[in-house]
């Protein structure tokens, strides 16, 4: 299960676990205009881990689950 809300500076992504046990806490994705941040609750250390991609790092990354191993450098399709 997932929702989406749309703030004034972000689209905001909740991701629910819904699998079998034991369930993972909610990831929170933040997409600015700049950047997408990724939360989610850690219960060992009792604090939100945040990780940040820019959207390079995410192009890339989206890319990336279609790809067999190995090192890759998107480019633009020229016109």
């Amino acid at each position: 299960m997932f929702s989406i809300e749309h703030e004034f500076d972000a689209t905001v992504v909740t991701l629910v676990d819904e699998g079998p046990s034991p369930f993972a806490e909610d990831v929170i994705i933040n997409a600015f205009e700049d950047c997408v941040t990724l939360e989610q609750y850690d219960q060992r250390t009792d604090q939100v881990m945040k990780v940040t991609l820019s959207l390079s790092q995410l192009r890339d990354l989206g890319a990336a689950l279609d790809l067999p191993e190995g090192v890759y450098t998107l480019r633009r399709a020229e016109a």
